[in-house]
């Protein structure tokens, strides 16, 4: 099975894809079938920069282990894509160190994506956009817009000919909170949930409230003026937080949770095609 994993500022996202059963799969015999598109077990994590190669190879099996699965069993090729160079060091090295014979997909520049780029400098496009690009455009082909809802805001266009256009970066939830907080004295951390109305009735839902639809303002209104600009295309929220702002919206058409490790599976297929996984 594949293992993927996706390293943001503030979180990681690990994945797991299962094998094709009998008659179903692509072509490197990964399955499709789920509403996962084959996502067989996934898990979130903090994402730590002090984490050895040793100490990731440790967690990756303690996960495994949690669902009757043996590290060195289960996994028969592995795709990382990461915005921490730190750790994309070190999930280089423990790779290297203790899954050298498996094949090994480190998305970044160089990396066959099989998407054209088309920013003015292809290799500042961050690997996580371009695996939602080509996560996005594989899913649902067409033109698209996709919103992922992480430590940054971070909104790609894709063409109707799966061209990379570029797109918009702003902070993200996490980042405005914490500003928000260190900030201002007399407001304190709150638990992010929808308010009882969108008039706060005390500080904590004033904030919930401010976060809450501030944000599901912001995609709105950068994605309109991006459709302006591309014309009708679909819209797919992704993140951490997509769950919770998306349904707030008034453009996002779909939410894909795992589209960043859906499109790193295809990235590693692309660079891997035929190899024994």
């Amino acid at each position: 099975m594949l293992l993927a994993m996706d390293v943001g500022n503030t979180e990681t996202v690990i994945g797991l894809f299962g094998e094709a059963s009998a008659g179903g799969g692509d072509a490197m015999g990964f399955a499709r079938a789920s509403d996962e598109h084959g996502l067989a077990y996934h898990w979130r994590l903090s994402t730590i920069t002090e984490r050895t190669p040793d100490e990731h190879a440790m967690v990756l099996t303690q996960l495994l282990d949690l669902e009757g699965l043996d590290l060195r069993d289960a996994v028969s090729a592995i795709a990382i894509c990461s915005s921490v160079p730190t750790v994309s060091t070190q999930l280089r090295r423990m790779a290297n160190r203790w899954f050298a014979s498996l094949p090994i997909t480190v998305l970044g520049p160089g990396t066959k994506s099989g998407m054209a780029i088309l920013y003015d400098s292809p290799r500042e496009v961050g690997a996580d956009r371009i695996a939602n690009a080509v996560g996005a455009f594989d899913l649902y082909p067409g033109a698209s817009v996709v919103v992922d809802l992480g430590t940054a805001t971070t909104f790609d266009a894709i063409s109707a000919r799966g061209e990379y256009l570029g797109g918009a970066i702003a902070p993200g939830v996490a980042i405005s909170l914490e500003a928000l907080y260190t900030q201002a004295a007399a407001l304190r951390s709150v638990e992010l949930v929808r308010p009882r109305s969108v008039i706060g009735r005390s500080t904590v839902e004033s904030i919930q409230s401010g976060v809450l639809y501030g944000f599901a303002a912001q995609v709105d209104g950068v994605t309109q003026r991006i459709l302006e600009e591309l014309g009708p295309a679909r819209v797919i929220a992704t993140g951490g937080l997509a769950g919770l702002i998306a349904p707030h919206t008034n453009t996002v058409d779909v939410v894909e949770p795992w589209l960043t490790l859906h499109g790193l599976r295809i990235v590693h297929e692309r660079n891997h095609l035929g190899e024994a996984t």
